[in-house]
């Protein structure tokens, strides 16, 4: 039963809600919105984000010091594919500020008392296993291409990346099978999360909300993954510090960017 469970949710049906269509400016909309939610108490929910880029600084530290730098950018890139999951707690602070709720921090630690935590859970070891399949690809990739020896100095690594052909290759294959992953994780994730906080609708079928939004809606989700991906490289610049400002800005507009693609429940 439980099983089936996370498959159907807890009216053991198969939910398909309304996916509406949206247009650019309600992506920048949601994003503004996402903004707001974080001004309202910005202190608590850069706390709550710190976790995240003390996580990437430990593990660029982690590679470096066992020779695996070729791995830092597959596992810097990769934290777009699990970022998701990092949000969670932010889509509930989101939908008690819009419930006119108290969003004290505390709250975002609710979530593990949602019914749909195993759906969520499900969903997230379903991210981790394509961050996995990522971080295998882009090591398969580099030894095909550049050999099973990896540069024990960030010059050795720049210079074999930047000039020679068999770097140019990594580089041109890296970012276009890193695209692909991006693109599908976009797909199964872009409002899934926020979609169990709100429903427990069953894990697969709020992949499949997700996904149907995205086909129905191909520009404007490829535009919010565009600037996911364009703030979430920005925030990695100062040493990782700057995510735990763009994480809970993200975290919050993607509530915001659910609630304009999926219609509310009727009651």
């Amino acid at each position: 039963m439980a099983a089936f469970h996370v498959m159907t949710g807890a009216s053991e049906s198969f939910a398909r809600p309304v996916v509406k269509r949206i247009s650019i400016a309600d992506v920048f909309d949601a994003l503004k919105r996402g903004f707001d939610d974080f001004r309202e108490k910005p202190s608590h929910y850069v706390f709550l984000c710190l976790m995240y880029p003390i996580a990437g600084i430990f593990l660029t530290l982690w590679t470096s010091g066992a020779n695996l730098l070729p791995m830092v950018f597959p596992l810097m890139s990769g934290f777009v594919l699990i970022g998701p999951i990092a949000a969670i707690g932010l889509y509930e602070i989101s939908r008690r500020r819009e419930e006119g709720l108290d969003t004290s921090w505390r709250h975002a630690l609710e979530v593990r008392h949602s019914p749909a935590l195993p759906s969520i859970v499900a969903v997230g070891l379903m991210l981790f296993a394509l961050f996995v399949v990522w971080l295998v690809t882009a090591q398969t990739l580099y030894t095909n291409l550049l050999g099973e020896v990896f540069p024990r100095t960030m010059t050795d690594f720049t210079r074999q990346v930047f000039g020679t052909a068999q770097g140019l290759q990594l580089i041109i294959w890296g970012n276009l099978i890193g695209f692909g992953f991006a693109l599908v994780v976009l797909a199964i994730s872009v409002i899934t999360f926020p979609f169990l906080l709100d429903r427990d609708v069953g894990a697969v079928a709020a992949v499949v909300t997700s996904i149907r939004a995205t086909v129905i809606n191909p520009v404007p989700v490829l535009l919010w993954g565009l600037i996911v991906a364009a703030l979430l490289v920005i925030g990695t610049i100062p040493v990782f510090a700057g995510l735990a400002l763009v994480i809970p800005i993200l975290g919050h507009a993607t509530w915001h960017l659910y609630r304009k693609l999926v219609a509310r429940e009727a009651v």
